[in-house]
């Protein structure tokens, strides 16, 4: 018996033994199909347009350095929230609301879906905390939260939103919701374009509270009990970027309104419709470094400055004139051509009667290359009232 039993045991193992270099066999080939077809996928994504519209602008005078389709419209997905943050910043600017005020969560706001920082109905939190949370955490239960509390409801914030894109000369854009998620059957989605973000994007910046927010990168939220990480990743690849806002949905493809400052120049990136995130990333790192190495902003004039060029007053308290620039004037320009610009005073050599204060005299026009860039005023820095007749008659 125990003769039989030794073969029978070496046969049974044998065959578990192959059977389980079959079984290890075929999965490995289904895992090796599998890493094949998603190495195939991402080939195919990087072999698409890397983008639908791309912008490259100077922020403070919107200067386009770089375009391609700018005004075509694209859904921007959570980059909507940007006129949230905008119509929030400027009534906080008029003292209609303020950071400090607190808001009660709806059972509506409590139901978003995609990003969120799962407010519960109830809850309550200052308006500073869910604009972090909407601009760092790109949380749409915290953007319809405080739609709700600046206009009372969903319907009425879109139609202040929509309000504001024509106030704005938005002409490409249209809202149909307050956080950017794909649109539910029978919705239409948000519309914009990379020529309208940056109008939005130039808008933002004067609110210095803005970059304060879309610059972290990671931070708390409900005491610490969640951890928000920022979706633009750019800030952890260049020192410079500062914001401000990315958005994502399958349809919409990956979407960024980037920002960087270095030294004086401050530029503003927008991409729509790139295939992976990578892509999106790269070519707005491409675009700032390539910048930033090949321009230059000037100061061309400063606010106040002198102007060494007198205008005679015959009838004047004082006998003659020097004005002051009435506001800076600043200029972006290829590194190769910053000295070639040019500056003109246009000026009378007399004025009559008396003259007020911040009384435009003449002005500055400025030159690149012989074409006009821009022209600042020259005004009065005091006030200087007519002579009496007696020191006019003696002059």
């Amino acid at each position: 018996m125990k003769r039989w039993l030794i073969p029978l045991l070496v046969i049974f193992l044998s065959v578990s033994v192959a059977f389980a270099r079959q079984g290890t066999t075929k999965k490995t080939r289904t895992e090796k199909k599998l890493s094949q077809k998603t190495e195939k996928s991402k080939k195919q994504k990087e072999q698409e347009e890397p983008y639908k519209a791309v912008l490259v602008a100077e922020a403070s005078t919107g200067k386009i350095i770089e375009e391609n389709n700018i005004h075509l419209r694209w859904p921007p997905a959570s980059i909507t929230k940007l006129m949230v943050a905008y119509i929030v910043m400027e009534k906080v600017n008029r003292g209609e609301v303020r950071l400090t005020d607190r808001i009660t969560i709806s059972g509506s706001a409590s139901k978003m879906g995609g990003s969120q920082v799962y407010l519960k109905e109830g809850e309550s939190f200052n308006l500073e905390e869910l604009m972090k949370a909407m601009l760092v955490a790109s949380a749409n239960d915290a953007a319809y939260a405080i739609a709700e509390f600046i206009s009372g409801t969903k319907e009425e914030f879109l139609r202040l939103m929509n309000e504001k894109t024509k106030a704005m000369n938005m002409a490409d854009t249209e809202f149909h919701s307050v956080h950017g998620l794909p649109p539910s059957e029978g919705e239409k989605e948000d519309l914009t374009s990379c020529h309208d973000l940056l109008i939005l994007s130039q808008t933002l910046l004067k609110y210095p509270e803005v970059l304060m927010w879309t610059s972290i990168k990671t931070d708390s939220f409900r005491n610490g009990q969640l951890v928000m990480n920022n979706h633009n990743r750019l800030l952890q690849r260049m020192d410079q970027v500062d914001g401000l806002k990315t958005g994502y949905y399958k349809k919409s493809g990956y979407n960024i309104v980037a920002t960087a400052k270095k030294g004086d120049l401050r530029l503003i990136v927008v991409v729509l419709g790139s295939p992976t995130a990578r892509i999106r990333d790269g070519i707005v790192l491409e675009s700032l470094k390539k910048v930033f190495a090949q321009y230059e902003m000037i100061m061309v004039i400063k606010k106040g400055d002198e102007i060494d060029k007198e205008i005679l007053l015959p009838q004047g308290k004082e006998p003659k004139l020097k004005g002051i620039t009435a506001e800076a004037f600043s200029y972006l320009v290829p590194r190769a051509k910053k000295g070639v610009i040019r500056k003109a005073i246009h000026l009378p050599e007399k004025m009559e009667g008396e003259i007020s204060k911040g009384q435009k005299l003449g002005e500055v026009t400025i030159t690149l290359e012989n074409e006009v860039i821009g022209k600042v005023d020259i005004i009065s820095p005091n006030h200087i009232p007519k002579a009496g007749i007696i020191k006019r008659l003696f002059r």
